[in-house]
């Protein structure tokens, strides 16, 4: 029987009602120890199995360099206007394993005091959905929670992002769960379905890009008026790669993010300063690195990438920050890939500026 409208309402409700017992999934903490080096931790997150069978609560695994603790990194997008997703659809139970759980959680809650109106409405919408195949015209429902198809697909439920700071986005992902045949897409109306473009996205939140600190020339106390020289060499500061990837019976994929940096912006902590360029923003050069080695006899050149400090920094220092931008791009399976916002990351270092001292004779 087909429903439409306020009956899909229903089944949202429903779905909104299940949550709060746990059903739409949230994801576990990162399972495995950071290695790695400066260019960040690389960790892994394992697929989940706590007891409910082999299909249980699959989990993303993130590799590579990625945020230690499997928090959000420190990459910032360029672009204000993007975000990561708040909430995806993914692969949750098989079928047997889908009955015990969402008969229960449907039962309990049918049996709660004071459970009735709209609430336990949807409910018992939702648990002839499941049992009587009570569904909507681009959406069948199912006989006895499809148990006859065990092995031959999964039920897909929603994940809330545990890093998105609004609840609201975090739980967005109202529909009920679904099924789908191994090897088969999600049905197109789920638009959140998880994918290698978001796996892709969710590997660029957690990025974790290297630190930034320049090499300078003089290398911590400088004159006023004296050119400062910096730079940063490739071997020190190369492309970083982070994976994401989801596989179960039936259905994997995957997506590698990468991010090449493209310029340094110099930030000397005061107005009375000079950078140069005068943008204070150095492109990479042909070999990859930025600015130029400060070399003896260059003291009174002006370089290619650098400061001068026009006022001392009397008792205190100068905080000259150096932040690098990231150029972002994607591949995933299936040959998918493009480019996400620029990223950027940078440190502070500090500077004493001294007077220069004239001798009088």
């Amino acid at each position: 029987m087909p429903v439409t409208g306020s009956r899909r309402t229903l089944f949202r409700a429903a779905a909104l009602a299940l949550a709060l017992s746990a059903l739409v999934l949230t994801e576990t903490a990162y399972a495995a120890k950071p290695v790695g080096s400066g260019k960040g931790a690389n960790t892994e997150q394992s697929a989940g199995n706590d007891g409910k069978g082999i299909y249980a609560a699959a989990r993303i695994q993130y590799s590579g360099s990625v945020a230690k603790g499997g928090g959000r990194g420190n990459v910032t997008s360029t672009d204000v206007n993007w975000t990561p997703p708040p909430c995806w659809y993914a692969p949750y139970l098989g079928a047997k394993d889908f009955k015990k759980e969402m008969s229960k959680h449907i039962d309990s809650q049918l049996n709660a005091p004071g459970m009735g109106g709209t609430a336990g409405a949807a409910l018992g919408e939702a648990k002839r959905h499941y049992e009587d195949g009570y569904g909507w015209t681009d959406t069948p429902g199912y006989k006895d929670y499809n148990v006859e198809n065990d092995g031959k697909g999964m039920f897909w439920a929603g994940v809330e992002n545990p890093d998105e700071p609004d609840y609201l986005k975090r739980t967005s992902c109202t529909d009920l769960p679904f099924w789908v045949e191994n090897g088969d897409a999600p049905p197109p109306q789920y638009e959140e379905a998880i994918s290698p473009e978001i796996l892709a996205a969710l590997a660029y939140q957690h990025m974790q890009l290297p630190d930034t600190k320049v090499t300078l020339a003089p290398e911590a106390n400088t004159k006023v008026n004296l050119p400062t020289w910096a730079w940063l060499d490739k071997a020190v500061f190369d492309e970083v790669q982070a994976t994401a990837a989801l596989n179960v019976p039936g259905f994997n994929i995957q997506a590698t993010t990468t991010a090449r940096p493209v310029s340094l912006k110099l930030e000397p902590g005061t107005k009375d300063a000079e950078t140069y360029p005068a943008s204070g923003e150095c492109v990479l050069n042909a070999d990859d690195s930025i600015g130029e080695p400060y070399v003896k006899g260059k003291a009174d050149e002006t370089p290619p990438c650098g400061i001068r400090y026009l006022r001392s920094s009397g008792d205190g220092t100068y905080k000259l920050r150096a932040t690098i931008t990231w150029d972002i791009a994607w591949t995933g399976t299936g040959g998918a890939g493009g480019d996400l916002p620029n990223g950027t990351f940078g440190n502070e270092q500090a500077v004493t500026v001294q007077e220069i001292q004239a001798v009088n004779r």
